[in-house]
């Protein structure tokens, strides 16, 4: 993302009214239209869904500890626990 100086695009009036509120600083613009959900775009939030999946599943199946799936994902049993009771 590229920055821009304010004052070469917005009119006077509204750059003023802006300092009014945020003089100096650096603003974030967002763009109009929908967010993508967290994660959509990466491919995160299906990685992460299927790891939890994966733990719920060897939990339930092979009766693995949560202390062992904890170490096998390098999570704490805490992160693990909260992962199951979902």
């Amino acid at each position: 993302m590229k920055y821009r100086n304010a004052s070469e695009i917005l009119p006077d009036e509204l750059l003023k009214e802006l300092q009014k509120y945020a003089p100096g600083e650096m603003l974030y613009v967002p763009s109009e239209g929908q967010r993508k959900e967290w994660g959509a775009g990466t491919g995160a939030r299906l990685f992460y869904e299927q790891r939890n999946q994966e733990i719920r599943q060897k939990y339930s199946d092979r009766k693995m500890t949560i202390e062992a799936l904890g170490a096998e994902y390098g999570l704490s049993n805490e992160t693990v626990r909260k992962i199951l009771y979902r």
